[in-house]
């Protein structure tokens, strides 16, 4: 195993290329900027495509084009600029086609700061897109797990044919870590694309990308489809980590950078005789619901810690289903929480219960 220590950007920029990345069309924003920057350098040294679109909107297109080519394609963006994508992604979910989507999250709504920020749960596991579709979304607690998620993420998309979304904060994107980008991940026998619009051999008949169903009943059948295909993600793509379960009083619901904040937190309660445990959530679509089924009944509570005011509060309100009482802490616009913070949330827990 060989270490080097890189920034998350740099990070991400490189895994895609190790996982066989054939095109990459993106804009710039801060605070994802060294992702296309890397890749402006790294893509033309191996003989693949970079290209800086004219915007966030032409950049998705671009990425519906390639797919549909049957490439390995991905964009990456920040909050807002993915915003500007959220038509395009609809369209690519209804068309089937497998892309990757880096996205480095920063304080909003609207052009807010370029802090790091968790207040773009919703952008993801809801979608601003149209109709009912689902954009499979993994979410790095450090720069080793960016890297190993970005390669997986490569292969989940070819599998489900679907868009598989990287979902990390400003701080991963730019904090420096040791990694080793050579790690080996989940290995998963891949379909040949025989759908891709490459042609066909002695031109009998052609493919065709398209989400386009201008018959209700053909629509409602693709919409039945999509769904049958979006229960199998929930089966076998559910992810999520266990820790310290075994006394604990309490449960910390976590994810990303805030996650790790709160295995500090743990540690300084746990030297006060007060034992917590965290679930940490790795996939947030889908959402580790089965894992709230492991807390022992003995908890007192769960608390859900967020750099946003609440917004997977709602997947863990749901998983829940009434059993435990439930609180809340979160920092927005950009602030990040300090582990003193969260101990201090833990020792006012009954405060912070939500109705």
């Amino acid at each position: 195993m060989s270490k080097v220590l890189m920034k998350g950007n740099e990070a991400i920029a490189r895994a895609a290329v190790k996982a066989g990345l054939d095109c990459f069309f993106g804009y710039p924003i801060t605070p994802q900027n060294e992702v296309p920057e890397y890749l402006s350098k790294l893509l033309p040294e191996v003989g693949k495509v970079f290209v800086q679109a004219e915007s966030e909107v032409a950049a998705i297109n671009m990425v519906y084009g390639a797919a549909g080519a049957g490439k390995r394609v991905m964009t990456s963006s920040s909050s807002v600029g993915i915003a500007l994508k959220q038509e395009g992604i609809s369209y690519i979910a209804g068309a089937e086609l497998p892309c990757v989507i880096g996205s480095v999250m920063r304080g909003g709504p609207g052009l807010g700061s370029i802090q790091p920020s968790q207040g773009d749960y919703y952008q993801a596991t809801r979608g601003g897109g149209n109709g009912d579709y689902h954009v499979i979304v993994l979410a790095p607690e450090s720069v080793q797990e960016t890297v190993d998620l970005m390669k997986e993420a490569f292969d989940i998309a070819d599998l489900y044919r679907n868009p598989v979304m990287v979902l990390a904060d400003g701080l991963i994107g730019q904090m420096m870590e040791s990694v080793d980008l050579d790690k080996p991940v989940k290995q998963r026998k891949l379909p040949l694309k025989t759908w891709a619009t490459t042609g066909m051999k002695n031109h009998e008949g052609r493919n065709i990308t398209n989400s386009l169903f201008l018959d209700s009943n053909d629509l409602e059948q693709h919409n039945l489809k999509l769904q049958k295909k979006y229960n199998e993600v929930i089966k076998h793509e559910t992810k999520f980590e266990m820790i310290n379960m075994e006394k604990a009083e309490y449960v910390i619901v976590a994810y990303g950078t805030t996650a790790r904040i709160c295995r500090s937190s743990i540690e300084m309660l746990a030297e006060n005789g007060i034992h917590v445990g965290m679930i940490r959530p790795i996939s947030l679509w889908p959402y580790p619901k089965k894992a709230f089924d492991l807390i022992p009944k003995s908890v007192k509570g769960i608390m859900v810690v967020e750099m946003s005011l609440g917004q997977m509060l709602d997947d863990v309100l749901i998983s829940n289903k009434g059993r435990h009482k439930v609180a809340f802490y979160g920092r927005a616009g950009g602030i990040v929480p300090e582990p003193e913070e969260i101990v201090e949330a833990i020792m006012t827990f009954d405060e912070r219960v939500v109705e």
